[in-house]
């Protein structure tokens, strides 16, 4: 792929009026000792011009006609049932179905995009239960809607704000003057697990886990705009610290990653985005455990990465407006590379599960230079009274696969491969479709405000593509002038499908721990271990490489208001601050820290 690195350099060179240059990229001395991460990097014996030559040519469109085989070649994760739907599809339609239909029904139906364990049916000890978990999940909001304005059914949910001031440009198509102007406004809030790819590939799993809950946030409503995230890790014991019991069994081996390596290039990768992209990282949690008993061992094997955060728009443009014939598809950001691809199957799967090819094609790479500008286009489109956007859907899992089918869910579409922007010539058209190459979004918006778009994304020099229209027809069509294939050709409701809704069964188990002992425990040795947990002892080697007050709008750092107190021996206080107890330690030099409650 051509880096972020390049694409900046190049339009340097473009900016000084060089002319001619199409790729610039950076290489290093390979230092003795040094094991580079083949994730981030690739090693050279020579550098010359044959770097950027390739003799592999794109894959034709393909028929399946063995669509259980396709499934297991390709790493799906389709079910049973699912396969079952698909032959019928054929059966119906009186074709084979293509290489594009069979893996764009599996990343649209995927669990991470579908959550189909979430609203399927439960049977535990033989009695089937009355909600499924997300019956459960909004069962709650149903309950206490208190100021939930939409939720469980955007890419963000937003709950009522206050009245803010607005301070933006007059005309953000040209240099102009700031104008302040009051809004009420609806708070987004957000939250996604990448954990999958932050197992495999910590520093572009955590960083995109991040982009991708920005672009959420962006793509709220007609439009929102970020303003602040957080991020959770979740891991076995990392056995930092040498002088630590826990846990008192060996380490076992890991399939990609040890525990200490993902918390450090897993934070690595979630600050990097967050300080080039300009949002900070407010706030967030670590997690670690591991337990062996009775022969039996629990832990956070597989890792949760959980990014977050807040942001707003204004309450006239909560929601998403209906799309009409003609409207124009349009995708803002960068071109398409074989990055990501079957990432939303993959990671609904167990790690592990599928051979190391697949599951590293499924990990995405990072561009957030690339996604501030396409955010600062979005953003100046919010920001105007009459937002023109009608619907807006970020790049996610599943690549244009998903999010250009999500835009036109309730019309139809006809989708113009040709006017896709390719990175890499060898990509087939489901490679094109399906790939998870970063920091894009999709918007629809009417022909006469195209050129308006243009203007703002020309300023923001964000890359712009109008790549298909809506057609009021309940297809999904994606078709190339220049071959006259159609790799996809679908009704809406084919595309999406309606397999059976999927059963568990399950049982109770009955586990019972040993009691804790507490005989003969010394309590300086026990308060001395605890502090040694990763998540009890200070964070600072985790949080002070990210930068958390980036946007000039963060109120007060995370430590501000916390009570430090160096003490020179062990020893335990007990202090009153303003009417509240709270408890400050310290463990031979090193001052901890106690939160006032």
């Amino acid at each position: 792929m051509i880096s972020p690195w390049s694409t900046n350099a190049v339009e340097i060179t473009q900016n000084m009026g060089l002319k001619g240059i199409l790729r610039i990229e950076e290489y290093y001395p390979k230092k003795e000792g040094f094991t580079p991460d083949p994730m981030l990097f690739s090693v050279y014996t020579e550098l010359n011009q044959k770097l950027f030559e390739t003799k592999q040519r794109s894959e034709a469109i393909r028929n399946i006609d063995n669509i259980e085989a396709y499934n297991e070649e390709e790493g799906l994760a389709l079910n049973s049932d699912e396969i079952s739907y698909l032959n019928q599809l054929a059966k119906n339609l009186k074709r084979p179905l293509t290489d594009s239909e069979v893996f764009g029904f599996s990343q649209v139906n995927s669990e991470h995009c579908r959550h189909k364990i979430f609203n399927g049916t439960f049977i535990i000890d033989g009695q089937e239960k009355e909600h499924s978990l997300f019956q459960l999940i909004k069962k709650t909001a149903k309950a206490h809607p208190n100021q939930i304005v939409s939720a469980y059914k955007d890419n963000v949910a937003f709950i009522s704000g206050p009245e803010i001031e607005q301070f933006a440009p007059k005309d953000p198509t040209q240099p102009s003057v700031f104008e302040a102007k009051k809004h009420s406004s609806v708070i987004s809030l957000k939250a996604e697990t990448h954990n999958f790819p932050t197992t495999v590939e910590p520093f572009s799993g955590a960083a995109t886990g991040s982009g991708g809950e920005i672009r959420d946030r962006l793509a709220g409503g007609q439009g929102s705009l970020p303003l602040a995230g957080t991020a959770v890790y979740m891991t076995p014991y990392p056995r930092l610290d040498e002088k630590a019991s826990f846990p008192n069994h060996p380490e076992h081996p890991w399939l990609y990653q040890r525990p200490i390596d993902i918390l450090i290039k897993a934070s690595n990768g979630a600050s990097d985005f967050g300080n080039k992209f300009g949002q900070p990282l407010i706030a967030g949690s670590l997690l670690t455990f591991e337990h062996q008993e009775q022969n039996r061992r629990w832990g956070y094997d597989k890792t949760i990465m959980l990014a977050g955060g807040i942001g707003f728009t204004h309450t006239d443009q909560a929601q998403k407006k209906s799309v009409r014939a003609g409207d124009l598809i349009v995708i803002l950001g960068g071109d398409n590379y074989r990055i990501g691809m079957g990432g939303a199957a993959v990671s609904s799967a167990d790690t592990g599960n599928f051979e190391s090819r697949i599951e590293l094609n499924a990990v995405q790479r990072s561009n957030p230079e690339m996604q501030k500008r396409v955010a600062n286009t979005i953003r100046a489109l919010v920001e105007k009274i009459d937002n023109p956007i009608r619907s807006i859907h970020d790049h996610g899992a599943g690549g244009h696969l998903n999010c250009l089918s999500e835009l036109v869910e309730s019309s139809g579409g006809k989708i113009h491969l040709d006017q896709l922007p390719v990175g890499d010539p060898t990509l087939s058209a489901k490679e094109i479709m399906g790939n998870e190459s970063q920091e894009r979004m999709g918007l629809v918006l009417a022909p006469e405000d195209l050129p308006l778009l243009k203007k703002i994304a020309t300023r923001e020099r964000s890359p712009l593509f109008v790549v298909g229209e809506v057609t009021e027809d309940a297809r999904f069509v994606v078709a190339s002038e220049k071959t006259s294939e159609k790799p996809i050709d679908l009704d809406l409701e084919d595309f999406f499908g309606n397999p059976p809704k999927i059963q568990m069964n399950d049982v109770s188990l009955k586990t019972s721990f040993e009691a804790v002992r507490t005989q003969n425990l010394d309590l300086k040795e026990a308060l001395e271990q605890v502090f040694r947990l990763e998540s009890v002892g200070a964070k600072d080697w985790l949080t002070n490489k990210v930068d958390r007050c980036v946007s000039g709008r963060v109120a007060q750092q995370q430590t501000v208001g916390e009570i430090q107190l160096p003490l020179s021996n062990f020893g335990m206080m007990a202090l009153d601050y303003q009417g509240k107890n709270a408890i400050a330690t310290s463990i031979g030099h090193a001052p901890l820290v106690g939160m006032i409650d």
